[in-house]
């Protein structure tokens, strides 16, 4: 997880060997194969998302079985343009709710990072206009090829994606008991990507597509004006094609830590991936240096600024976050969960992993070994 500008050889670590988490990702999701950006990446250049269904006859022998369950009713994609629709004519949808069932789905919805940019009275018609939905062991909530008809933020569950191609159909990654899907298809009016179906009984919380059109596109057309030069201006999305960085405007976050907050952690696991808005974050790696064998402090390593990113190691390599990240002064950060994440950087994963082998020759030349990186938990 390093300052992510790529530093050359002769700048101090880049951070991208820590791997953070902050414990406020979308998702706590374990991945059921190795990250590979051909197979296992759905590529938003393809405007797809997961959610989606298999229709293959003959899938992988190694793949779930899967029950088959109604259809989705074809939904027409609805024209909508944010930068026309400055006033809401539409009637708003109400979906009343108990006290408890309001507590839930605010506990559901609290870190869900496409809410994070919404103003009070925005995500409280966003609450109000959410309903719940409880599934079954093997039921599918969304299947791939159908039309988008709602987004969905999970309150408990456990959900497999599992995408289809070339007749073979593939479990690609699991959603534990945390995080949203579903929002892809009804952004960019596109089929769904991936079938998700419930391992076990579970409960979500769906958004009906037209709310989700109404609200969330419009504050993601205000947020595509705040962001857009800035995310040109990072060098490691410059691989990217112009449409490709502004869905990752769409999907992003922005948190704000204070002086000495700590932002990720060494051995903790990582679920999102940082850009540096504004401000300077430390790097920090705990190693039995000759100066502090006996207390195993914390040493700096880098430091992140402007445009930089930190935080992508552990998602690119599945370990535990190998650093711990600090905020130097007030500190703006661009924050992308770990699904958008593979979801979106698959064109970059190949830059990230080349970097591996030189952040581990700096250990080396710091510490006298690469063993900081390799098992980050110690």
């Amino acid at each position: 997880m390093c300052c992510g500008e790529l530093v050359s050889t002769h700048q101090t670590l880049n951070p991208l060997i820590l791997a953070a988490t902050d414990g406020s990702s979308d998702v706590h999701r374990t991945l059921l194969v190795p990250i590979s950006v051909n197979t296992v990446l759905p590529r938003l250049s393809a405007c797809k998302e997961p959610g989606t269904r298999s229709p293959s006859p003959n899938p992988d022998p190694g793949a779930p079985v899967i029950k088959r369950y109604n259809r989705r009713v074809s939904v027409c994609a609805e024209a909508f343009n944010p930068d026309e629709e400055e006033e809401d004519t539409e009637q708003r949808v109400v979906h009343p709710k108990t006290d408890e069932q309001r507590c839930r789905l605010q506990e559901a919805c609290k870190d869900i990072l496409l809410f994070k940019n919404l103003d009070q009275e925005q995500l409280s018609q966003v609450l109000d206009a959410m309903f719940e939905r409880k599934v079954k062991p093997q039921e599918h909530v969304i299947d791939q090829g159908d039309d988008g008809d709602n987004f969905y933020v999970i309150e408990r569950g456990l959900y497999d994606i599992i995408v289809a191609k070339d007749n073979q159909s593939r479990c690609v990654g699991r959603y534990d008991n945390h995080g949203s899907f579903g929002e892809l298809a009804l952004m960019y009016n596109t089929p769904r990507a991936a079938t998700i179906v419930a391992v076990t009984e579970g409960a979500l919380w769906g958004l009906d597509r037209v709310t989700f059109r109404r609200i969330i596109l419009k504050n993601n057309a205000k947020k595509r004006k705040t962001y857009e030069l800035f995310i040109e201006s990072v060098p490691l999305l410059k691989s990217l094609e112009a449409s490709e960085r502004m869905k990752i405007v769409d999907v992003i976050g922005e948190k704000v830590y204070h002086d000495g907050e700590r932002i990720i952690s060494q051995g903790d696991k990582a679920d999102c991936f940082y850009i540096v808005e504004s401000g300077e974050v430390k790097i920090l790696i705990k190693s039995k240096t000759k100066t502090s064998r006996e207390a195993n402090q914390e040493v700096e390593i880098a430091r992140c600024h402007r445009g930089q990113y930190f935080g992508e190691l552990a998602l690119v390599t599945n370990k535990p976050r190998a650093a711990s990240a600090y905020a130097v002064g007030e500190v703006k950060c661009l924050v992308m969960d770990v699904q958008a994440f593979e979801r979106l950087l698959g064109p970059c994963m190949d830059i990230m992993k080349r970097n591996i082998t030189h952040y581990e020759e700096q250990l080396v030349a710091m510490f006298g070994s690469s063993m900081d990186l390799l098992d980050p938990g110690n």
